[in-house]
């Protein structure tokens, strides 16, 4: 089976890219399982960047592989991202979207090329979303993030910058650069200190996360008899691409 995630080294800075770019980088069981594993193996790095091989960072769910893969069935890439010890830069090159969306949240902060994109689509597809709904208002606030979640509608590059899920975007050329500097600026500081930092930040943060995961899982168990099947997820398909291709044309 040919290889879905690359992780590669460059000094102290590992590189963890999605490269199934003819499915735009979508997450399939294959590419969930070695997203955790590549992670898992990087820890021993000062800092990871992770990105997608061109066109996309990543196009979400595999909506052509859910009619034989359980959502269940999917290891927890998110939190992987999210239990990081070593500090994780995402590189959005391309449209990032619903379970993309999630995956670059779960970064600990953002760049992004021109053609970043970003777009929540579970109400569309027909799945109750899981970290999004903690993650974008944090990132966005609260009213920008009810406009991408409840109209499922694309933010383009400029509009993400604004509103603060990008921390800056660059030339798509230089995406990767400018993502490898800011990791080497990271990889040069006291590494148990930096880390330490990281870890404080994550538990302050996970104080009003508790707090949200209780009201996640009484929401969860109300509409999960509602919730759309794969094969349902699956005939969503056609729609949602042709709106992602009306929205960025």
């Amino acid at each position: 089976m040919t290889p879905v995630v690359r992780l590669e080294r460059d000094g102290k800075v590992a590189i963890i890219t999605l490269d199934r770019p003819q499915s735009r980088n979508a997450i399939n069981l294959q590419l969930a399982t070695e997203v955790v594993a590549a992670i898992e193996q990087a820890q021993d790095a000062a800092c990871i960047v992770l990105t997608g091989a061109d066109p996309a960072f990543c196009a979400g769910l595999d909506l052509r592989s859910l009619g034989t893969e359980k959502l269940t069935d999917l290891p927890r890439y998110n939190d992987a991202v999210r239990a990081s010890a070593a500090p994780i830069i995402g590189a959005v090159n391309g449209p990032a979207v619903t379970g993309g969306l999630e995956l670059a949240l779960g970064c600990d902060f953002l760049i992004g090329s021109e053609r970043a994109a970003f777009a929540d689509t579970h109400t569309r597809v027909g799945v109750f979303p899981g970290p999004v709904l903690h993650d974008l208002p944090q990132r966005v606030g609260a009213a920008f993030a009810r406009e991408m979640s409840l109209t499922g509608n694309f933010v383009d590059a400029a509009t993400a910058l604004r509103v603060g899920l990008l921390n800056r975007v660059v030339p798509h050329a230089e995406l990767l650069p400018t993502a490898l500097k800011l990791a080497r600026d990271i990889a040069s500081q006291d590494q148990e200190m930096m880390r330490s930092v990281k870890a404080a930040m994550v538990s302050v943060n996970d104080l009003s996360l508790k707090d949200g995961r209780v009201a996640w899982r009484e929401h969860t168990s109300r509409v999960r008899r509602r919730e759309s099947r794969g094969a349902d997820i699956a005939s969503h398909r056609d729609e949602v691409l042709r709106r992602s291709r009306d929205q960025r044309s």
